[in-house]
């Protein structure tokens, strides 16, 4: 191949390109490491989406570090905690409506929130192609639990 400045260019590019394309696959394997610490971030900046009109900007204050647990579990225990506190916040906006109302209202709009974010960050795990196998599995255990916490919640509220 001729030292020419068309060759050079063309080496360059393609280590460029090659530096790109290993920067891209760090940033998926960082993604999928952190797949539930996404989620969870993405569901409570969601969540303090619909509740900031009622409960003021930031209503949930918690910051995903790398020394909390992202299982399922506590994911999910994190998620319904965080946005089933504000309940009585939520009613107290709203005197004199039907309790029973009230608490159907108040997970519809939680659900909603959480939704949102769960789906917004499913779309960007699937974007950096990590979202299969023991993440994806992981995911969808996070998305059930928190939606049987929500009913459950529902169910204590409707139920006392």
């Amino acid at each position: 191949m001729p030292n020419t400045a068309a060759g050079i260019s063309n080496a360059v590019q393609k280590s460029v390109n090659a530096q790109i394309l290993q920067a891209s696959a760090n940033v998926s394997i960082k993604a999928g490491e952190q797949s539930l610490a996404l989620l969870y971030r993405s569901a409570i900046d969601r969540i303090n989406e619909v509740l900031a009109p009622e409960l003021g900007a930031n209503a949930i204050q918690n910051a995903v570090s790398a020394g909390i647990d992202t299982s399922p579990e506590a994911t999910a225990g994190r998620i319904l905690a965080g946005s089933t506190a504000f309940f009585e916040g939520y009613a107290a906006q709203h005197p004199g409506k039907d309790r029973e109302q009230l608490a159907t209202d108040f997970v519809a709009l939680i659900r909603g929130g959480f939704e949102k974010g769960f789906n917004e960050a499913k779309h960007i795990l699937a974007g950096l192609g990590v979202l299969k196998g023991d993440i994806a599995d992981g995911i969808q255990r996070t998305y059930d639990l928190v939606q049987k916490g929500y009913d459950d919640f529902l169910t204590s509220k409707l139920n006392p």
